[in-house]
């Protein structure tokens, strides 16, 4: 049985089948338009969205509304028999499960510092440059029985998407701002996706011990952003803290848990387990791995797990310090082995027992992802290619991403997407998780791309075939490297800016015959200078009558390379014969200047 060419048939009735939750780079590719502007679209209608941030149904329609197309569901494939087979009885007893807390905020205001105190265990030095690059899930045991997981989300403008996630896990927020400093932009940003996710809120003031620390200064322009902490009068609780000394930490703990309590979380442990994959990486040894944070049941060894259109089993259970365990509960923070590849940030991972139905789901999701590359992957046209071409020959730099970790990847596509503009653009042809292989500096070759390598390696093989195929590599630990050295490339794909200075001029004082040069005009150099072979134009009352070069300068019977005001010379101008007493003759050059990105 063959099946119909689903794209040309859905973009011929401007009718695009797509399932909910499909990313905005992912609709943009889908409709056939560029990614920036669908991103406009976004934020035309009151959203800040990033290129791999999911939309919703109702987004997606507002959206594809505005390039005249309509979108039709396709039902994700989703475990709907688990979710009937129990009911509240066979949930069994619903037992109270610690906080998952998240820490947000500002780069360098203090957040992996506090979870160092509260750990006494140091993150920071296992981080690139002291900046977290990767969503971290830690549980600590407060008041020796009392437990809390927290997730460290990187504070970089450049990490929007795992922040983003970072907050969709969670149920409590710590926001915290250095009293030092002041309410950043990406402070704002946290707090937005905190409130956009319905997540309480607690405020932590951090640095109070530095002597330029000022607290009411921090809570005033919180109050300026309608955030009212409780001692102005509002529902937001803040602690001031100072993470280097430990000034206030346990108070703000204990804060955590009150509001714990107040929002009475609890969750079952006698159903098979579900899950969300907070971050996802490829160990040399271990294979492809994930953090998942358990949001009910009992996860153990040897289940079998649907994840994505991945149905596999459990091979091994880790904990934060890659300690194996045999079990985890809600809220527990774990390292999931097993995984025939590397799942995606942020899909769910569920327990099956219905072994055929499993395999059906997996079946279903695993064709409906094709169907969807198939429609986002289309051959371009020679129709496509000319309009291209005719809007102004828009220059672009490919590249391969790779990458230890799938957040990272997610967030420096994001921060290298965000540098193109009208003229020149980034064009990211393929990203993964894993080290380089041969298949890369093949794909690289292939489309003159330059491979972007994240805190990963390259086989020998493919070190020896970049060699012979001449592919760039580049390698980097630190997220500002990548985007500061792509946006250089950028820059030297620009046109450079013209711009015309003006070197001398000089007054016609009398005009001369000579032969075999023709009409040559003595003239005073009244400013700057001559130089031959420069451009110039010929003014006469104000209106420039002629421009041209300069063909040749003398001063007397020599010929001379340049002219310094105060001196007299004799210039003849290519194709000119008529000159006038007081006719003003100005030189210039055209000079390029390298031009800087704009947003």
């Amino acid at each position: 049985r063959f099946r119909k060419n689903i794209t040309e048939e859905s973009l011929n009735d401007g009718v695009i089948k797509l399932p909910e939750f499909t990313t905005v780079d992912e609709l943009a590719r889908s409709m056939n338009v560029k990614v920036q502007e669908v991103i406009k679209v976004c934020m035309d209608l009151g959203l800040m969205v990033t290129i791999n941030q999911r939309l919703d149904f109702d987004t997606m329609i507002m959206v594809a509304d505005e390039f005249d197309y309509s979108i039709e569901s396709i039902e994700e494939y989703k475990e709907d028999i688990i979710e009937e087979s129990f009911t509240e009885e066979d949930m069994g007893d619903m037992l109270p499960r610690p906080p998952v807390v998240t820490v947000m905020g500002h780069v360098d205001h203090g957040k992996t510092s506090l979870l160092d105190y509260i750990r006494e265990e140091n993150v920071v030095a296992g981080e690139s440059g002291g900046i977290t690059q990767h969503i971290g899930a830690y549980e600590v045991i407060v008041d020796k029985d009392k437990k809390i997981t927290f997730l460290d989300t990187p504070g970089h403008a450049a990490f929007t998407a795992m922040r983003a996630r970072g907050a969709q896990v969670t149920d409590i927020a710590i926001i915290i701002i250095a009293a030092d400093d002041n309410v950043k932009p990406q402070t704002i940003e946290a707090i937005d996706h905190a409130k956009a996710a319905s997540v309480p809120m607690i405020f932590a003031i951090n640095k109070a011990d530095l002597p330029e620390a000022d607290v009411e200064k921090i809570k005033k322009s919180l109050s300026e952003i309608n955030v009212l902490v409780e001692d102005w009068g509002g529902k937001y609780q803040s602690q001031i803290i100072s993470a280097k000394t430990g000034q206030g930490i346990d108070e703000l703990l204990e804060k955590v848990l009150l509001e714990a309590d107040l929002m009475d979380l609890k969750a079952s442990r006698d159903i098979p387990a579900q899950g969300v994959i907070v971050e996802s990486k490829l160990d040399k040894g271990l294979g492809p791995i994930a953090t998942i944070l358990v949001n009910r049941g009992t996860l153990k060894k040897g289940d079998m797990f649907l994840c994505g259109t991945q149905y596999d089993k459990v091979r091994g259970l880790l904990n934060e310090r890659n300690q194996p365990v045999s079990e985890a509960y809600p809220s527990d923070p774990i390292q999931v082995l097993g995984f025939s590849e590397v799942p995606n940030a942020g899909e769910l991972l569920t327990i099956m027992i219905n072994d055929k139905e499993a395999k059906k789901i997996s079946a279903e999701r695993t064709r409906l992802k094709r169907e969807a590359e198939q429609r986002r992957y289309r051959k371009v046209t020679l129709d496509q290619i000319g309009q291209e071409i005719s809007e102004g020959q828009l220059q672009e730099l490919n590249i391969i991403l790779k990458g230890d970790v799938d957040g990272s990847i997610e967030a420096v596509s994001d921060a290298l997407m965000s540098l193109s503009n009208n003229e020149v653009s980034v064009k990211i042809i393929h990203r993964s998780v894993g080290m380089i292989t041969e298949n890369d500096i093949s794909l690289a070759n292939a489309s003159d791309a330059v491979i972007l390598a994240f805190n990963v390696s390259l086989s020998n093989e493919a070190k020896a075939l970049s060699n012979e195929y001449k592919v760039e590599i580049r390698n980097y630990s630190i997220i500002y490297e990548v985007v500061n050295d792509i946006k250089l490339a950028l820059e030297g794909l620009l046109k450079p800016d013209t711009i015309e200075e003006v070197l001398g001029v000089a007054e016609v004082r009398d005009i001369f015959k000579v032969p075999k040069l023709g009409v040559i005009a003595g003239c005073m150099v009244k400013e700057g200078k001559v130089i031959r072979n420069s451009l110039l134009r010929l003014k006469r009352d104000g209106e420039t009558v002629n421009e041209g070069k300069i063909t040749s300068l003398k001063r007397f019977k020599d010929d001379v390379a340049e002219v310094l005001e105060g001196f007299e010379c004799g210039i003849g101008i290519e194709g000119v014969k008529d000159y006038q007493n007081e006719d003003l003759i100005e030189v210039y050059e055209i000079k390029e200047e390298k031009r800087k990105l704009v947003y």
